[in-house]
Order: structure tokens, then C-alpha cells, then sequence
């Protein structure tokens, strides 16, 4: 896991200067703030469609001045590279303008300036999206579903080369954990057409992941089990055609499993249209990364020691929990699914040690707190459940969409154990907001609103540019 340091050192007070211009937009914000009260069950709204609305974060919003104001004036715009012609091997033969659009929407996932920040969410999935697709179709005319280990090396590198030629980052394969045997069978026992037809049942595989629904997928699996069946049968274990046990190898164990995944993407890949396949493969990462917390975190001793005896408020308490959450939450942009995993993962640790109370709720954390945050505005932005990618334009630059920017109080478990925790439950969507404010004057943390979604989209692009530049 990859973790920043020193982006405070950036001058945010120039920040503050930036604001001032904007207070008839922050007025008129203001103005529209929900003046009603809402009930619990009418904020109660399900993943990826937001509390109050998707904001996009774009330098587009920052404002243009006609003279640099001082000489220590930060760039307008972070500096993305120019695209250039990519210097290719010449020994891979793959026809790479048939899949030049997937290609540039993983570029633009992978952007350098970004990479790091998203590549849990956005570019690792998209990156080996393109892989699988890659793979099955870089030869129709040959019956292999799968590249000699010499010719995926140089189909691997020219891959690579014309992503950061398009301004991806070259650190992608690490980023992504990946690597050129990724395009091939490996230990997989089959790895060409006519075999895989033979014993898989195609058609039901084809039809499970045809039209992948981003909504029931991740709860109640269609395509991951139609893959999974397909793996298990060309791993290794016998299966009937007509009527005769045909034996498919030996190996059973991960990494022939594995293998075999690859080469059921790739069978997927080349029998549908390329942007059917990238879809279904993006939905099933995004029922992959959302079951697990991607932040990096030790036990939290202090807090322990700080809040084991606490029923109220406590300024101690609420000092250390928030010293503890802001040491991690500067490490990526995460899902708000994510977000309620690292929340109950780190309150399952917390009670474990001996904390009874809901000291998030004492506290005033938030789900928005364990992403990435705007320095000194409280406001984290907390991406979408479902498959999303990075815009680029040559006018605005890079955007992405932030989701739930409100006060969407973070879960504290039910008990130690993470086994109660489950995504799928239907009271699982996401919590619900407070139906009042002043349900929760006792916070440490600051208040958020419309005023306070503003100012992240002002800062958080400086920001975020200045975590990856360190």
C-alpha cells in the first residue's frame, strides 16, 4: 500500500485567499441547503446515488485569473504530460486500434497525476479489464485463448508503452500487481477454444455474464458463479462429454485456478462485444474491491487506552480517535462501501480491546472521514460502489465524481466480530443520515453541507496533486 506524507506542507492559506472570490457561489449554495426535515428513511438511499447529489471535482471550477497575484502562486492547473507516439517492441502483432477505446478509457483511469489515489476503485479494474479483452481477442483467427510466454512480454510491454504515451502512469503493472504472465495460460490445463467448448458449457456461461447487473450481481452472484463453474471444470477436475470421463490434468490447486479465471475472462472476451465484456468485468471488480477496506491500519492502542471507560463525550477520547483516523485516511480515495468496511473493521478493533460505546457517534466521525480529505475543511470525498472512470478534457483536465459528501454517520459494529457485517442485508445499504444536526452537538469533527462540498471541490484537485507529486 502505497501512503503519502508531507502534502500539508502545500500553502492552503492561498486556499483561503481563492475562497473569498467565491462568496456569492457559496451564498447561492447556501441558499439551496434542504431547510425541511427529512426522516430517516427518506435519506436511507441505496449506493452510488448519493445524499445530496454527485459533485464533480475539476480544476474547471477554480477560478482564472489574468495575472499571477503573487510570484509563490501555485500552477492553476497541475501539469499532466503531453501524449506522445509510444516506441512499441514490433513483435507483438495484436491489431490494438480494435480496442483503441478501451484503451483510452484505461489511460484516462490511470492518469499519473491520479493513478495512486484511484487505482484500487478506477485503474486496477479498468487496466486488467483491458487485459482479459486484450488476451481473447489479440488473435480471432488462431484457436488460443491464451499468448506464448514470449510474445505476451512484448504484447505486455506495448501495452504499457501506449497507456503512458496517453498520460497513464508507468507504474501501473506494480500499482495493479500485475504482470505479463497475466496473458498467459499458466498452469491452466486448457487454453485454446475447441478444448473449452468441449467441456465447458458455453452458452450458459455466455448468458450469465452477457448482461451483468450491477445492482444483484455482488449479493447474488450470476456471472462470478458461471465463472466460477467454468474454472473448476477446466482446472482439473473430470468432467462427462458425451458420456466418456474426459480428465483434464492433475492440478487443483489456487494458482491453476487462478490460470483457468484467466483464460474463462478471455473466452468471455473474445465471444462478446468488447465494451459488453468491459462492462461486466468492471462490475465484477467493483463486487470484489467493496468487500474489503484497501487502507492500511495498526491496532489502535491509544484509542483503547483513551476511550475504554468513556459514556459521554470526551475530548480525550475524540482526540485520539481522530489522530488515529487521520493517520490512515490520507492514504487513497475509497468507495463509501469501503468506507463502512474500514469503519466496522476498526470498530470490531475497538471493541475487541474493551470500547463499549459508539464512540463514533460521541465523536461525530463520519464515513466521508476515512477517504482522502481537504485539509482544514472536514470534507472527504468518498467515491461510488459502482464502476466509474476518470473524465478528461483538454479544457477542465481530470474529473471524477465524489458521492456522499454529508454527514453520513459511519456504522460502529455490533460486536467484535466481522462476520456480522454483511454488504447484502437489506438494511445494509448505507446508513442513514441524522434527521437532525442536533442529534450530534456533541462532535469533534466539524460539519460539512453544502458550503463545505464547495470548498472541496476548490481544494481537493491541489490537494490531490500535491500528494502525488511527494
Amino acid at each position: 500500500m502505497v501512503k503519502y506524507s508531507g502534502y500539508l506542507v502545500h500553502p492552503f492559506l492561498l486556499f483561503i485567499i481563492w475562497l473569498s472570490s467565491f462568496q456569492d457561489v457559496a451564498a447561492h449554495y447556501k441558499a439551496n441547503e434542504h431547510t425541511s426535515k427529512s426522516t430517516t428513511a427518506e435519506l436511507a438511499n441505496p449506493p452510488g446515488i448519493g445524499v445530496s447529489g454527485p459533485i464533480q471535482v475539476s480544476p474547471s471550477v477554480i477560478p482564472k485569473y489574468t495575472s499571477p497575484a503573487l510570484p509563490w502562486t501555485p500552477p492553476m492547473y497541475p501539469t499532466f504530460p503531453d501524449t506522445y507516439e509510444p516506441k512499441l517492441t514490433g513483435k507483438c502483432t495484436a491489431d490494438f486500434q480494435a480496442i483503441s477505446t478501451l484503451i483510452d478509457t484505461a489511460a484516462s483511469d490511470c492518469s499519473q497525476p491520479f493513478a495512486a489515489l484511484v487505482g484500487n476503485v478506477i485503474c486496477c479494474p479498468q487496466f486488467v479489464s483491458l487485459l482479459h479483452i486484450f488476451q481473447g481477442q489479440h488473435d480471432v483467427k488462431s484457436d488460443k485463448l491464451v499468448l506464448p510466454d514470449s510474445v505476451a512480454t512484448d504484447c505486455f510491454s506495448d501495452i504499457v508503452s501506449i497507456l503512458v504515451s496517453k498520460r497513464a502512469n508507468m507504474t501501473i503493472p506494480e500499482l495493479c500487481s500485475v504482470t505479463s504472465s497475466n496473458l498467459t495460460g499458466g498452469s491452466c490445463p486448457v487454453q485454446d477454444v475447441t478444448t473449452f467448448e468441449k467441456v465447458v458449457n458455453s452458452s450458459k456461461l455466455l448468458d450469465a455474464c452477457r448482461t451483468v447487473d450491477p445492482l444483484k450481481e455482488c449479493c447474488r452472484p450470476v456471472c462470478q458463479g458461471a465463472i466460477m463453474e467454468a474454472s473448476l471444470i477446466i482446472s482439473g477436475h473430470q468432467t462427462m462429454v458425451g458420456g466418456d470421463k474426459i480428465p483434464l490434468g492433475g492440478s487443483n490447486n489456487v494458482n491453476a485456478l487462478n490460470d483457468c479465471k484467466n483464460v474463462v475472462f478471455s473466452y468471455i472476451a473474445r465471444k462478446l462485444e468488447a465494451d459488453k465484456a468491459n462492462t461486466a468485468f468492471r462490475i465484477l471488480s467493483s463486487c470484489k474491491v467493496n468487500k474489503a477496506c484497501p487502507l492500511e491500519f495498526k491496532e489502535p492502542t491509544e484509542v483503547i487506552k483513551a476511550c475504554r471507560n468513556v459514556a459521554a463525550p470526551s475530548p480525550s477520547c475524540c482526540s485520539s480517535l481522530n489522530a488515529y483516523i487521520d493517520r490512515i485516511q490520507n492514504q487513497m480515495l475509497i468507495t463509501n462501501k469501503q468506507a463502512i468496511v474500514c469503519a466496522t473493521v476498526i470498530g470490531s478493533m475497538l471493541r475487541k480491546g474493551g470500547v463499549m460505546t459508539n464512540i463514533y457517534e460521541l465523536c461525530d466521525v463520519d464515513l466521508k472521514d476515512f477517504s482522502v480529505q481537504a485539509y482544514g475543511m472536514q470534507q472527504g470525498c468518498l467515491l461510488r460502489s459502482y464502476p466509474a472512470d476518470l473524465i478528461f478534457d483538454n479544457t477542465t483536465g481530470y474529473s471524477f465524481t465524489c458521492d456522499l459528501t454529508d454527514n453520513i454517520a459511519a456504522p460502529w459494529p455490533s460486536s467484535s466480530s466481522m462476520s456480522s457485517l454483511s454488504l447484502c442485508a437489506p438494511e445494509m445499504s448505507l446508513p442513514a443520515l441524522p434527521t437532525s444536526q442536533t442529534l450530534r452537538n456533541h462532535g469533534f469533527r466539524g460539519g460539512g453541507g453544502a458550503v463545505g462540498a464547495l470548498r472541496l471541490i476548490i481544494i481537493l484537485v491541489f490537494m490531490l496533486y500535491d500528494v502525488v507529486r511527494h
